[in-house]
């Protein structure tokens, strides 16, 4: 049964309420302006903002990691590489050099085309949706990407946690899709944005022809010029998840795990505010049979002298500070807890705290981020890669690849930390061998070409063309051997015709012979050798 897209977007809507709840109060928490419901996402809108902002660090702090980690700046976030499986068959492993030097030019096109985008803008902020409610939703049209929130769209899962079905909701003016208002009884009653229009996206799986169909409705009418396709591993509508929960459609966020952490900071941030600006407030009381009368105590200066007796004269205190102290220290407890749990490193305070210790802290933080880099590698950056591959091979930006033999590899996210381990593994072991056994002990038993190749691959660096290969060291040391021959064999011919012997105004024909015979053995020297500076001859 075929249902229109707003009818199908109110029947998926019941199923998200408990998870749109539960976003809003996270981002009520920690960034009131990211999620809030469904009503009010266009227009005026009051925020109830925390009374603290340590949520809010927590926030921006991971999603910067995040966002590092998984499009860093500097490098590729992927390697195009052949199977090592279609080396031998279909391809000569001798144009390895010359497939990677192709290889690396696509990705150095890759990567302008994403920099002189606005990608990285939307990603970021959709790890702060991802962050706090769990869930977020891009879409890669040809204008660059777009971000719709949870308030924004439903979707439908398969029993194995495929995406099915997505519905998105936007309000959109009337004006600009030239449509005026539907005529009826019922159209005055359009709410306080009676020249907007409610626009539905509705995307859904053709099982049949195994692609991505989309379209457009506004007023239940399809939109022409909205319908679309894409192939299936390369939709440009990206669903978007934190942590998966089998059987649920949606994800749920990182705040919602610290849910109770950051309720009871508010609580206490709260009423450790209120309480000190109670203590802050000075009232002063005087006795009724006073002598002293308030208003000479209200008018007096600073330092001024007037009758009275210190007795007569009270200050109010709250005397709560044993009590402030204990929800002050909960409250730093807490804290620490979560800004543990959202990766912000927090150095040891003491007057001498070491570059090692903090480099040991930050390691031990982005270890900790392996779990968080997986769901984001699967569900982000495969599907990110291929839809950017298409549209470049498109518009023949760049060459269509042969899907059987070359293959895309994630080199970003937790591949990343992986080969952060390693160049740490690689680097002590090193370290410790040229300390326990020596220096000359490491240059014998370690092989230097393997080790510089090791570090390269565990730092990211591409050594093609910047470390000299096997072959390469070879022929330079038999060319320095065969410069070496050569000039012991021109020494030894000088000191032979240094000889009183071969002295040609006491012995000419001798003399003459030891030239001739010292010409043809060099000549036959270069013969057999080669001579490097020889050049080829003329064709």
């Amino acid at each position: 049964m075929m249902y229109k897209a707003k009818e199908r977007y109110n029947q998926l809507q019941t199923n998200r309420t408990q998870f749109l709840d539960m976003a809003v109060e996270c981002s009520e928490l920690t960034l009131p302006y990211l999620v809030t419901k469904d009503d009010n996402y266009k227009g005026k809108r009051s925020l109830t903002q925390p009374w603290h902002s340590v949520g809010a660090k927590a926030v921006v702090t991971l999603a910067a990691k995040l966002m590092l980690a998984i499009l860093p700046p500097q490098t590729s976030f992927f390697k195009l590489q052949v199977r090592d499986d279609k080396l031998g068959e279909t391809l000569d492993p001798n144009m390895r050099t010359e497939l990677d030097l192709s290889f690396s030019k696509i990705e150095r096109l890759i990567m302008d085309y994403i920099a002189a985008s606005n990608d990285r803008v939307v990603v970021h902020q959709a790890l702060k949706h991802l962050i706090v409610s769990g869930n977020a939703l891009i879409f890669m049209g040809k204008d660059g990407l777009k971000h719709y929130p949870l308030q924004r769209y439903v979707v439908n899962r398969d029993g194995n946690g495929n995406v099915i079905e997505i519905v998105t909701k936007e309000l959109i003016s009337r004006k600009l899709l030239g449509i005026q208002p539907p005529e009826g009884p019922n159209h005055n009653d359009q709410g306080p944005y009676e020249d907007d229009a409610e626009v539905y996206t509705c995307v859904k799986m053709d099982e049949g022809s195994g692609r991505w169909k989309w379209h457009q409705e506004v007023d239940d009418m399809v939109i022409p010029g909205t319908q679309s396709t894409a192939p299936k591993n390369a939709s440009p509508w990206l669903v978007l998840r934190f942590n998966t929960v089998d059987g649920e459609d949606y994800g749920r966020g990182r705040v919602e795990e610290f849910i109770g952490d950051l309720r009871s900071l508010n609580g206490l941030a709260q009423a450790l505010v209120e309480g000190a600006s109670v203590s802050s407030k000075v009232i002063f009381l005087v006795s009724p049979s006073a002598t002293t009368k308030p208003q000479t105590l209200s008018k007096a200066g600073n330092g001024a002298i007037i009758q009275g007796r210190p007795e007569d004269v009270g200050v109010v205190q709250v005397g709560k500070t044993a009590d402030f102290s204990t929800a002050a220290q909960m409250s730093q407890s807490i804290e620490k807890r979560i800004l543990e749990a959202f990766l912000v490193m927090n150095v040891r305070q003491a007057e001498r705290v070491t570059a090692e210790e903090v480099r040991l802290t930050q390691l031990e933080l982005e270890q900790s981020l392996g779990g968080l880099f997986s769901l984001l590698t699967v569900e982000f950056l495969v599907p990110y890669l291929n839809r950017t591959m298409l549209i470049l091979q498109r518009s023949n930006q760049i060459p269509k690849l042969p899907k059987d033999t070359v293959r895309p590899k994630i080199v970003a996210g937790i591949n990343s930390l992986g080969r952060g381990q390693d160049n740490e593994a690689l680097t002590r072991f090193l370290a410790t061998i040229a300390q326990t056994i020596g220096p000359e002990a490491l240059m014998k038993l370690i092989n230097p070409t393997e080790a510089v190749a090791r570090l390269a691959a565990a730092q990211g660096i591409d050594v093609l063309n910047l470390v000299k290969t096997p072959a390469q060291l070879e022929q330079e040391k038999q060319m320095m051997m065969q410069q070496q021959a050569q000039q012991e064999l021109v020494k030894q011919t000088g000191q032979i015709a240094s000889t009183p012997l071969m002295d040609p105004s006491k012995n000419p024909e001798l003399a003459n012979q030891a030239s001739a015979v010292t010409q043809e053995m060099i000549a036959q020297f270069a013969e057999a050798q080669g001579d490097p500076n020889e050049q080829p001859p003329q064709q």
